[in-house]
């Protein structure tokens, strides 16, 4: 297999980017961009860092981010399993992309910045919910906001499909990377149980 190493190599394979492409791109929340992130559940964040790269699920019952003004959201972490892949990231380099999706929409917005790791009070204070705090709060600096065109969504049948039948259960991971000593299929309700009390 050749590697393709040169970026004028790659340019000539694609071509160039369509007008469409570069002028969807904004380097702050417009109001069409803001209706769609306050819409939004669920993104993932995906951060870098000098042990490499990590993708998180991120969802609320609500907005998934709070807009601080047009340039900067304010992303919740609540406690959950400790390894902190994400924030460790963000403490030592800073880098973040987030994916923005919204049940039964095929278009996906993209936000490419920068973020720190705060435990302020005030602000972890904005999040309350029954009485708890998020332990810290992502505050990401937009470089630049943008739709995602829908051919991927499209092509996956993301919302119009259920495979979970065929797909492995949570219990079954930890069976299979413990050899079963953690108790397969019983742990899948620990887990769920423990994820409940998280909410």
């Amino acid at each position: 297999m050749q590697s393709i190493t040169k970026m004028r190599d790659l340019e000539a394979l694609y071509g160039k980017p369509s007008t469409a492409a570069i002028h969807k791109v904004s380097p702050q929340i417009t109001p069409l961009y803001r209706r769609w992130v306050m819409a939004s559940r669920f993104c993932v964040l995906t951060s870098v860092g000098p042990e490499g790269t990590d993708g998180s699920p991120r969802g609320e019952d609500g907005p998934v981010v709070l807009e601080l003004d047009p340039q900067t959201l304010a992303m919740p972490d609540w406690r959950g399993n400790n390894r902190l892949d994400s924030l460790r990231n963000i403490v030592s380099d800073g880098r973040v992309s987030l994916m923005f999706m919204v049940p039964g929409s095929t278009t996906i917005v993209r936000v490419n910045g920068r973020a720190v790791l705060t435990a302020d009070a005030d602000l972890r204070a904005r999040f309350e919910r029954g009485g708890r705090l998020p332990a810290t709060v992502i505050v990401i600096t937009l470089k630049e906001i943008y739709a995602q065109c829908a051919r991927a969504p499209v092509r996956a049948g993301l919302w119009h499909r259920d495979d979970s039948a065929v797909v492995p259960t949570m219990g079954d991971f930890l069976s299979e990377m413990t050899n079963g000593t953690e108790g397969g299929k019983s742990f899948d309700v620990k887990y769920a149980s423990l994820e409940t009390e998280a909410l």
